[in-house]
């Protein structure tokens, strides 16, 4: 609902860096909320797609790539505007499996060791672009490891399947 009531601007309208309204291939691009905006080593902010039956990045084709390439562009034009970071300094990536099933990109400072910016759970943006350019497919069809922790719900579903 937090990331419902950004898009429709019922919440943190005031917090917006940047807008496309465009309801297929647009986003909000908005301050993380562990990013207090004060100093730029651990900028982190955050796209919401506008699209709401993008849940993942399993759910990614072709179809998105206009949707993906605005992201990038935009999201590293407004961020260079607004905090004088270059997309350069940026590290631009999706988790999977998300912390939440509305697809959104992260940006953070590349310097910047943030929560789940490891290799095993992020995707940089850049190489799901040129993945899905490739093959429409393609994350319908690839293999993707990602931690659990011992705690986690899934994990549980994984030892009692007999999977771990």
């Amino acid at each position: 609902q937090w990331v419902y009531n950004i898009l429709e601007k019922k919440a943190e309208a005031d917090r917006i860096v940047h807008e496309n309204p465009d309801p297929s291939n647009g986003f909000v691009l908005v301050p993380d909320l562990k990013w207090n905006q004060n100093q730029l080593d651990d900028l982190y902010l955050i796209a919401l797609v506008h699209q709401r039956e993008i849940k993942s990045l399993r759910d990614l084709t072709a179809e998105h790539l206009l949707l993906l390439r605005n992201i990038l562009q935009e999201g590293k034009e407004a961020i260079e505007k607004r905090f004088g970071v270059p997309g350069s300094q940026l590290r631009i990536y999706l988790h999977y499996q998300p912390s939440y099933y509305h697809l959104h990109v992260h940006f953070t400072a590349l310097g910047y060791d943030a929560p789940g910016s490891s290799v095993e759970r992020a995707h940089l943006l850049a190489d799901v672009i040129d993945n899905l350019a490739m093959d429409s497919t393609f994350y319908q069809k690839r293999a993707l490891t990602f931690p659990l922790r011992a705690d986690e719900s899934l994990f549980k579903k994984f030892q009692e399947a007999g999977k771990v």
